[in-house]
């Protein structure tokens, strides 16, 4: 890791031992220490700005007073409480450490917006550096999304490098020429590290271009010739071809059957025809006179 702090610095005794722990790091990285950032209107003071391949992070480093150990909650206030009793830092500002992180990241990320410079996610870290031999615990390490409590110091700098290895997985888009710019954004252009040191580091020279989906060749297939059938198999052949045989010499015995006992033009039945009787005539009397024979 590169750290670069600015000329005629005067840090604190956590900050002193934060720039002691990052540089055993061997992460590609650098780490902009003692910035003084902003514009016209003022300088905001930020602890550090470390670059990586794959983002960037603004952290707010801060010490303690008095020593104190135990497990570091956040009330819902903001109040930052160790083990019930609030935390004594030795940070001389009143806003909160969540505050102060925040307004650090907004400074950066208008530096380097002001000098065209495509910032996109930047992270955020409150990095605690407790005395020597007090053991500190966050109760949750993350404040929100982008923004989390790291512990670090020189005698258990564990933390704060699995931070920095793991807090961006972006692609690796910060080329040696583009730490550089951000460089001369945030006004450290005179002490920062030349081009050669960071692409020794391990920061690219150019993006890496995304891995492009290359067409496979199609390949014709012949089709395959089938090989000799063995003897089972023949056998098995032979057997289905006579039961195929015999079925259907079957199917034609029983439709000659069919034809012989039932002719197509059958003979036809003789049938016996009655005819009507006549109805006899209808009757009329017969007018009789006196005296008539047959009346």
């Amino acid at each position: 890791m590169l750290v670069r702090v600015k000329t005629g610095a005067e840090l604190s005794g956590a900050e002193q031992e934060f720039v002691d722990c990052l540089r055993k790091y061997p992460t590609p990285s650098l780490a902009l220490v003692e910035l003084r950032v902003g514009d016209a209107r003022g300088k905001r003071r930020v602890s550090a700005v470390v670059f990586t391949p794959r983002g960037l992070t603004v952290l707010h480093v801060l010490g303690f007073k008095r020593r104190q150990s135990g497990i570091l909650t956040i009330s819902g206030a903001g109040e930052w409480v160790i083990s019930d009793t609030p935390a004594d830092f030795d940070d001389t500002r009143t806003g909160s450490p969540s505050d102060e992180l925040e307004q650090s990241v907004f400074e950066v990320r208008g530096a380097l917006e002001r000098a065209l410079l495509d910032a996109g996610d930047i992270c955020g870290a409150v990095v605690l550096v407790p005395l020597r031999g007090v053991v500190v615990r966050p109760a949750r390490t993350n404040l929100r999304p982008g923004r989390d409590v790291v512990i670090g110091n020189a005698a258990d700098p564990t933390d704060l490098r699995i931070y920095l290895e793991g807090f961006s997985a972006g692609p690796r888009s910060w080329t040696a020429d583009r730490v550089l710019s951000a460089c001369a954004a945030l006004g450290v252009a005179e002490g920062a590290p030349t081009r050669e040191d960071l692409i020794a580091d391990g920061f690219e020279e150019v993006v890496p271009e995304s891995p492009s989906t290359i067409a496979r060749e199609v390949v014709a297939r012949e089709p395959a010739t089938p090989g000799p059938g063995s003897s089972g198999q023949t056998a098995a052949a032979w057997i289905v071809a006579a039961i195929g045989v015999i079925g259907m010499l079957i199917i034609g015995g029983v439709i000659i059957n069919a034809w012989v006992t039932n002719p197509a033009h059958p003979t036809p039945t003789q049938t016996t025809s009655v005819r009507p009787t006549p109805s006899p005539p209808p009757y009329r009397p017969v007018e009789c006179w006196p005296l008539q024979a047959g009346c």
